[in-house]
């Protein structure tokens, strides 16, 4: 009688975590403006963008400029069904005689964007539910991407999983999501690209500090490493994100 009742509890578990899982494709853009064109490029995005986003389907889920913005660049992280859905949202969009006019008024003068990089991506399946909300005053978001050896992904994934999700938020470091990328991206098969947020640079210095000094995340990377390291050598790349005055996330 336990054994059945164990097994109803874990099936409804199951059934529960599969309804709860995040299945959609993520995207993540980075814009890089012409010199002098940011400013044009955020209003652009204010003005017209962002809603004609959300008209077609899509969702928008955050807006940032890194702290050191010495690129003119701009990063959101955006939401769709699926692939096709994607695509046909675009398509939507860039054929939306508001689009046109909106781009046609912003580039009388030159371009607003020089380059465009874009990476598609699907939830881990230890990330927590996204939540899109704004807090006051804004945090201060992290870009974090591991890139690591041959075959250690799914090595970085459990210890994730495992530890450091937990450890993260134990200390102070509150996580937002957690992404690979896509069959046929570059670096789907070795890197995890993730968001975490801070209350400010101080708090983030602080807490990643109290997280590497704890004895179960030193031994848990020692357990995770004892058949080789997992990253390669500089395999951490790190850059904060102030969110824009119009992002969802904040």
């Amino acid at each position: 009688m336990m054994t059945k009742l164990l097994l109803t509890v874990l099936s409804a578990l199951l059934i529960s975590n599969s309804a709860q899982a995040d299945d959609r494709i993520y995207e993540l853009r980075t814009y890089y403006a012409n010199e002098g064109k940011l400013d044009a490029l955020h209003a652009r995005f204010r003005d017209h963008t962002v809603g004609l986003f959300e008209k077609h389907g899509m969702t928008n889920v955050g807006y940032w400029v890194p702290q050191n913005n010495q690129s003119n660049a701009l990063v959101y992280l955006m939401a769709y069904p699926d692939k096709a859905a994607r695509d046909a949202s675009w398509k939507a969009f860039m054929g939306d005689p508001d689009w046109k006019k909106a781009y046609a008024e912003s580039t009388k003068v030159g371009k607003l964007v020089k380059k465009v990089d874009n990476q598609f991506l699907k939830t881990t399946d230890y990330s927590p539910e996204l939540k899109i909300e704004k807090k006051d005053p804004a945090r201060l978001f992290e870009l974090r991407i591991y890139t690591t050896n041959e075959d250690k992904l799914k090595n970085l994934n459990a210890r994730f999983r495992d530890h450091t999700v937990e450890l993260f938020e134990k200390h102070g470091l509150e996580n937002i999501i957690y992404l690979n990328l896509v069959e046929g991206e570059k670096g789907a098969k070795n890197q995890l690209v993730y968001f975490i947020a801070h209350k400010d640079e101080d708090a983030k210095k602080t807490n990643f500090k109290k997280f590497s000094s704890d004895p179960d995340w030193k031994k848990a990377r020692a357990d995770s490493e004892k058949d080789g390291k997992i990253l390669v050598q500089n395999g951490v790349s790190s850059t904060l994100l102030v969110p824009t005055d119009y992002s969802p996330l904040k």
